[in-house]
């Protein structure tokens, strides 16, 4: 059967009550994300440093999902009237065709050849090369699959500058594909820290699927100590508000990765950086830069 994807662009204050609403008149699914994603007005989600004090974003989207057929002006105006809305919001709906979901989903991933030796390969693919170095991972709730640029940046300057018994903290861990690669790489002493619990939970179990010893942990817990490695894939805002902890983590001599940042954004972290050490822009793609820097 299929069904009808509605998105409506709303603010912070009516968000919430809106998901909801849509819900309570028989939307089958209603999320919220934010409408600059992607953009360099993007703000950081809920709890992460460098977010403001009131949740939500101020640009919000709300998608919702319905049967065929749904009389969506009716059900939409319900919806604002419940959530305390003074007019009803415009909305864009398509219809998605009836599907296989899951073989359309696992279709839209395939193996991800990072460089000569590095490949990323879902656990339903065959590892392309038998003798590369594989890293099994499965797209999920956290953020890290590999086809993101500033995933891809990270890698390769993690190919780069791993060596055997290197210790390395992956800030921002997300699925724990950057620790995992790490571990893969000859490195000891992985540990993965995010704000997230889905997301420590899901690299946990992407640890367990790749066989490596890797520690993840809830980021609100004390780091202790000082590693060879750093890398934080994150968000710009997270970065410049994290810089004196991030940074008290690289020990002298050791090296620093930072990325999520979109090239008109590395000016700013480069200077924010600048009293703990000297960043540099060591790649770019897509918009997106990798920056990096070693401790003196």
């Amino acid at each position: 059967m299929p069904w009808i994807s509605v998105r409506i662009e709303t603010d912070c204050q009516h968000a919430d009550a809106l998901t909801d609403a849509l819900l309570d008149v028989g939307a089958l699914t209603a999320s919220i994300e934010d409408a600059d994603a992607g953009t360099p007005a993007e703000t950081p989600q809920f709890g992460e440093p460098g977010s403001s004090a009131t949740p939500g974003w101020e640009r919000s989207r709300v998608l919702a999902l319905f049967e065929e057929g749904a009389a969506l002006d009716a059900l939409i105006a319900e919806s604002a009237r419940l959530a305390g809305m003074t007019t009803i919001p415009p909305y864009v709906a398509e219809t998605l065709a009836d599907q296989n979901w899951v073989q359309l989903t696992q279709s839209q991933f395939e193996p991800i050849r990072v460089s000569e030796r590095l490949w990323i390969v879902p656990s339903w693919h065959e590892a392309p090369d038998p003798e590369a170095l594989v890293l099994v991972l499965d797209p999920g709730m956290a953020f890290g699959t590999g086809s993101h640029p500033t995933t891809r940046l990270c890698l390769e300057w993690l190919e780069r500058m791993v060596t055997p018994g290197a210790t390395i903290l992956d800030y921002g861990c997300g699925s724990g594909i950057l620790a995992i690669a790490a571990a893969k790489l000859g490195a000891a002493g992985v540990l993965g820290v995010d704000i997230d619990a889905q997301a420590v939970t899901a690299a946990r179990g992407n640890a367990e699927r790749n066989g490596i010893a890797a520690r993840f942990e809830d980021s609100a817990q004390e780091i202790r100590g000082q590693f060879d490695i750093v890398v934080a894939n994150i968000l710009s805002n997270p970065l410049k508000a994290l810089a004196p902890a991030i940074c008290a983590h690289v020990r002298p001599g050791g090296a620093l990765a930072l990325s999520g940042i979109l090239s008109e954004q590395a000016d700013e972290l480069i200077a924010i950086y600048a009293p703990f050490l000297r960043l540099e822009i060591a790649d770019t793609r897509d918009g997106w830069v990798c920056l990096t820097g070693r401790k003196s």
